[in-house]
């Protein structure tokens, strides 16, 4: 079995983690108010939809920026 392929598609998987984990750390200290407070413990819908957004798009452009 050719071990190449399987590490490749585990060292992009743990970069791309890892580059979107800093990207979401950037968003939340350029909002300027708390995110966890605002979506878990005040209930806001719409930031939580406007979030998850931002969070697909950033995964997107990290998933096309790997696959080349």
């Amino acid at each position: 079995m050719n071990w190449l392929p399987l590490l490749n598609s585990v060292v992009y998987s743990v970069l791309g983690l890892v580059v979107f984990c800093v990207g979401f750390v950037v968003i939340d200290t350029l909002t300027p108010y708390n995110l966890w407070q605002e979506i878990v413990k005040d209930k806001n819908i719409a930031l939580a939809i406007v979030i998850g957004c931002v969070s697909i798009g950033l995964c997107l452009i990290i998933a096309s920026a790997i696959h080349g």
